[in-house]
């Protein structure tokens, strides 16, 4: 997936906002006339759907003389996509995926405990408590959420053979 310039985003956020409206898409001229603070010629805002077009970000379907344009993917799939782009950028991608789980906000990670929950079923990776008590474990899928904890001594198990457990140390 490509990485948008400011211009191909603003055109890309009025495609998705119209989306749920506009299953069949929009056309050029209702796209320049959602971007009418910007001052564009239509000329230009056609080249630019044509541009995404060509990069696969948006499907257009010919209405007589004109295009109809649609986004290709949704918004969230796009930035979940930009994700996992950014992941592969280099680096340790477990110890980025670390830091990213300590970064988000207690809602968030409900969301993503949830999502991963759904995804790994009772097959999912068991997730290490380290507290004053000594380690707990909690199998994906049970009635114990499963967590990492904010501070140093919290471990992710990882699920694959052969891999140590995720620590501060390993985020290093």
């Amino acid at each position: 997936m490509t990485r948008l310039g400011d211009l191909e985003r603003a055109v890309m956020d009025v495609l998705w906002d119209a989306a749920p409206a506009a299953s069949g898409g929009v056309t050029v001229r209702e796209v320049a006339d959602a971007l009418d603070g910007r001052e564009l010629a239509y000329t230009t805002v056609m080249t630019v759907l044509d541009r995404l077009a060509g990069k696969g970000m948006v499907q257009r379907e010919r209405e007589g003389r004109a295009w109809r344009y649609r986004p290709a993917a949704t918004r969230e799939a796009h930035i979940a996509q930009l994700m996992l782009e950014a992941l592969d950028l280099g680096g340790s991608r477990d110890a980025a995926l670390v830091r990213f789980a300590r970064s988000v906000t207690g809602t968030e990670a409900d969301v993503l405990r949830a999502a991963l929950s759904a995804e790994a079923g009772a097959t999912g990776p068991t997730i290490v408590e380290t507290g004053a008590t000594g380690p707990a474990t909690a199998e994906a899928g049970t009635t114990r959420p499963a967590t990492v904890e904010d501070g140093p001594t919290g471990r992710i198990e990882d699920p694959r053979p052969g891999r140590p457990a995720l620590d501060e140390a390993t985020d290093r």
